[in-house]
């Protein structure tokens, strides 16, 4: 029979959580230990709903989070039903459950094992290393600074940059005289590199050098403009938060086969199927 009102969701992810991708969900719990529901004289505690949890994993952001908690509980009630079922009816003595059950035992241990020993391993030395070594020599692209005068026809911009050439104020000329929107800011385009802007305007900006301005007018789709390179650097190397996320896949990718190649080359592998046996490693060339 199935519930109604809040029970309802918990069934349709019960019925789909094999499926499910795994994830994890922080929850506010007390000790693990602690009780939270019995069936029958089982108990079902803090560490259920968190594993529950992890299990269930994006499916639960489908709901509002002050529902995950119920959600999570009816999940696990459902599960403990149903398992009493499975035992009162002999499927827990079943050959192929119990096959089941020994693979399932194998991936937990596996999972277990890389997230105690290959990714929670991994500290805060470990990725300020990998980020010193990734970008002990890193050297940005280039990129500069500039600003520019658009105006729409080519006369304009040559009696501009003659008021440039007598001394005047490449910004002010810009508030004044520029149609682009940029012209309120004095020209200012910031920084950029190249492929930015388009192909005329590039090849002309990133021949200046800094101060200086273009003596012809530049024509571009967007009229003619008159542009002045305020600066060149290169650009900073990223922030080790902003690229902590991928060093730390990097090092559980190297860990993880360094301990592979370790625990091969210690316990012997044989491939009794033939077939198998002779197929050719997954990246290895065929003819």
């Amino acid at each position: 029979m199935f519930r109604i009102s809040m029970r309802r969701p918990a069934q349709a992810l019960a019925v789909s959580f094999l499926a499910m991708t795994l994830g994890s969900t922080s929850l506010t719990a007390a000790e693990p230990g602690d009780v939270v529901a019995k069936v029958g004289n089982a108990e079902i505690t803090e560490a259920d709903i968190a594993f529950a949890a992890n299990d269930l994993g994006q499916e639960l952001q489908r709901f509002p989070p002050a529902q995950w908690r119920q959600i999570l509980l009816d999940v696990v009630v459902d599960m403990e039903l149903l398992a009493q079922a499975a035992r009162e009816e002999g499927i827990d003595q079943d050959p192929d459950f119990k096959k089941q059950l020994e693979f399932l035992e194998l991936q937990a241990l596996r999972n277990a094992y890389l997230a105690q020993k290959i990714d929670g391993a991994i500290s805060e030395e470990d990725l300020q290393a990998a980020y010193d070594k990734e970008f002990a020599d890193f050297e940005g692209p280039e990129e500069i600074s500039a600003r520019h005068i658009l105006v729409k026809d080519k006369a304009e911009a040559e009696a501009l940059i003659k008021e440039l050439d007598e001394g005047a104020d490449f910004a002010e000329l810009a508030r004044e005289k520029s149609t682009g929107p940029s012209g309120p800011n004095g020209g200012n385009l910031g920084y950029f590199g190249k492929g930015q802007m388009v192909k005329p305007f590039e090849e002309a900006v990133f021949a200046l050098e800094p101060g200086s301005y273009t003596k012809e007018p530049v024509e571009t789709q967007f009229g003619w403009h008159i542009i002045k390179l305020e600066d060149k650097r290169r650009q900073e190397k990223p922030a080790l938060e902003a690229v902590a996320g991928n060093l730390r896949q990097q090092l559980i990718r190297d860990r993880y086969e360094a301990k592979m190649a370790e625990l091969k080359d210690a316990v012997k592998v044989e491939i009794l199927d033939e077939a198998l046996a002779n197929a050719p490693e997954e990246g290895a060339k065929t003819e």
